[in-house]
């Protein structure tokens, strides 16, 4: 017998309020909400894998020293973030086309709506 697992489709994500600038303590915060809801969420990843590979850019918020000393506590391992290239970096044209097309004739009266 076989049975399937059924994984939920989301983990974590936050929106930012329109005003709201990202910051390394809040990349932080963020981080620490993704490890609770991991855990929460897959409690399979324990029994399954160790850590978590993680691959971001190198911008300020995401190499800022408190979010460095927060990923070694956690143990994940962060992938090395290319130089930028024009033949590497993806073009939002091309990943983003289909949802780009869903949303072109669509306004949203608030943030609210927008969330949903």
């Amino acid at each position: 017998m076989v049975v399937e697992e059924k994984i939920p489709s989301k983990i974590f994500y936050e929106l930012l309020q329109p005003s709201e600038t990202i910051t390394g303590n809040r990349y932080r915060t963020q981080l620490m909400r993704l490890s609770r809801a991991l855990k929460e969420k897959r409690p399979q990843y324990q029994e399954r894998h160790d850590k978590i590979i993680l691959q971001h850019d190198n911008a300020r918020p995401h190499v800022a020293k408190v979010v460095k000393m927060y990923l070694e506590t956690l143990k994940w391992e962060v992938l090395p973030h290319p130089p930028y290239s024009p033949d590497f970096a993806p073009s939002d044209f091309h990943l983003f086309r289909s949802m780009a097309h869903g949303l072109a004739d669509h306004y949203f009266q608030s943030f609210e709506e927008l969330e949903k």
